[in-house]
């Protein structure tokens, strides 16, 4: 029945996810005028957060006072306004009298871990006269015996809507109907069900139409929000499933309205803040984990796709949701951390050798190619031995590539027949490192590498200069260590780039700088080429 589909849209708050809910205050009036005109049922106008102070250009307020000083100018029509509250982040003190306020919903959302405390704050909302929403965020973290013993305490409050949420948009639509079946068939009649998806299997629009066509006598809302603005990968979009709506259930929301805020309000947001299906929360979906665990292994970037969805698959049940930074980097450094016996290495000729040359180290710095007649003078000397760290120079003559870092290994591998320069040229790989095509001669054990006192442990110049240090040698030169340059790139090859975060960048450069100096005291290091470190 038409009568009994609602639309619920969420952009002022889930998206602000996007830009830290700094929409500025006409923009965030206009969607909300625009929205009200275009017939939207239920207008969500963002947080509620006591930890945050009021801006009037941000939609995450301090308290309800806060929303009036927003909102209080505009003059409600067809919409009904609520506000949304992470329990925890907001306290009944921070909370007006519904009768005081603009608003006329709130929506809470916990996870099951603090249903027992959350409950009885719901209680109390709904007692201060607002239409209360509770949201079941993280669906799939729910055995349905967990669902039904939380259904029969929903019961017992009586909200005035129930809502389904996919946090992490792991639902396809026969996973979804059961959750649908599951508590229909449990909660009491007279409560609203309400169903909210994220796109990370870019479903967020075709479950909502089909939670939607679910046959049932209560009122169903369908969350959206305008262009799928949204957390991760988004939600599903307002003006998409509204023209459904239209079409499919003789709805006659005013799409004209919707499309002025795409053009007009998101546009110019969407530009500087990318946000929708990525396959990085495709990859957190696939496995049932955290965004974040995908997030550091890929900032890492020195593992393939595939090594990341290892990974990702040893991750224990109960962290899969709930996101542990120690436990993110215990698995990465397990993972890499393949021992091997690498003795032989240490007493070979080729060690000895190391002893006795004149080290240089090329990295792949920009410089690499302004300097290059002059270091092509430094390592044309007889007894100048060249090692390259995790790329191969192709405008320079290198004697061995050191790789610690199995993503671009994996690229350089693919090459490698096909380069006339690489002929005569060795391999040192650390041993998380899984060789392609041929054994290499010489692969140091990974962990053993590690400089564990420094935040850049992993770094491949550092591991190299550990593996030289114990090996023997007592001074080498570098050459295309440049450090981070802020607002350009750092490198002579795109690929490379590790990040463009300023912030970032000042602080590697600091990390790198303070870890050099201490290798500086026991192997004496000269730069040949400009660099940001400092010794």
């Amino acid at each position: 029945m038409a009568s009994n589909i609602k639309l619920l849209d969420c952009t002022l708050r889930d998206g602000g996810y996007i830009n830290d809910w700094e929409f500025g205050h006409g923009v965030t009036t206009g969607m909300y005028k625009r929205l009200d005109e275009a017939g939207v049922d239920y207008i969500e106008v963002g947080f509620l957060d006591d930890r945050r102070e009021f801006d009037i250009h941000r939609t995450i307020m301090p308290n309800t006072e806060a929303i009036n000083k927003i909102y209080g100018g505009i003059k409600k029509k067809h919409a009904i306004p609520v506000a949304m509250i992470d329990f925890g982040t907001c306290s009944l003190d921070s909370i007006g009298p519904a009768e005081s306020t603009f608003i006329d919903g709130i929506r809470v959302i916990f996870k099951k871990e603090k249903i027992e405390k959350a409950l009885p704050f719901c209680k109390a909302i709904k007692e201060k006269g607002y239409k209360l929403f509770i949201q079941a965020i993280s669906i799939t973290a729910y055995s349905d015996i967990e669902m039904l013993e939380y259904v029969q305490k929903i019961n017992e409050i009586k909200p005035f809507a129930f809502s389904i949420v996919d946090t992490y948009g792991l639902l396809d639509d026969k996973s979804m109907t059961r959750y649908f079946r599951l508590i229909d068939n449990n909660l009491d009649p007279e409560i609203k069900m309400g169903y909210h998806d994220h796109n990370n299997f870019q479903l967020a629009f075709s479950n909502t139409c089909k939670f939607l066509a679910m046959d049932t006598d209560r009122e169903l809302v369908g969350d959206s929000s305008v262009y799928g603005m949204g957390k991760s990968a988004g939600n599903c979009a307002s003006e998409l499933l509204a023209l459904h709506l239209n079409h499919y259930y003789h709805k006659n929301y005013n799409l004209s309205e919707i499309l002025e805020c795409v053009d007009t309000y998101m546009m110019p947001i969407y530009q500087k803040h990318y946000w929708g299906y990525k396959y990085d929360f495709y990859l957190a979906a696939m496995q049932g984990v955290h965004p974040t665990y995908v997030k550091d292994l890929l900032d890492k970037k020195t593992l393939s796709v595939s090594s990341i969805n290892e990974i990702l698959s040893s991750i224990p049940e109960p962290k899969k949701l709930l996101y542990d930074k120690n436990l993110s980097a215990e698995l990465y450094l397990n993972y890499q951390n393949h021992r091997i016996n690498d003795d032989e290495v240490y007493q070979s000729d080729f060690a000895q050798q190391l002893k006795i040359k004149d080290i240089v180290i090329l990295g792949p710095g920009s410089s690499l190619i302004s300097e290059a007649d002059k270091i092509e003078k430094i390592v044309e000397r007889d007894n100048t031995l060249v090692i390259s760290a995790n790329f191969f120079p192709d405008n320079q003559k290198v004697d061995y590539i050191f790789m610690s870092n199995a993503k671009r290994y994996g690229k350089l591998a693919d090459m490698i027949m096909d380069i006339e320069k690489m002929k005569g040229v060795e391999f040192i790989l650390t041993s998380n490192i899984t060789p392609v095509d041929y054994k290499p001669k010489y692969v140091l054990n990974y962990e053993s590498l590690l400089v564990k006192e420094s935040e850049c442990q992993d770094n491949s110049l550092l591991l190299l200069l550990n593996f030289l240090k114990r090996v023997g040698v007592r001074e080498v030169k570098l050459a295309g260590f440049d450090g981070y340059k802020l607002n350009e790139s750092n490198y002579f090859r795109k690929g490379y780039e590790m990040s463009s975060d300023n912030n970032l960048k000042v602080m590697r450069n600091e990390q790198m700088s303070e870890a050099l100096s201490r290798f500086n005291n026991e192997v004496k290091i000269t730069f040949i080429t400009p660099t940001l470190y400092k010794l």
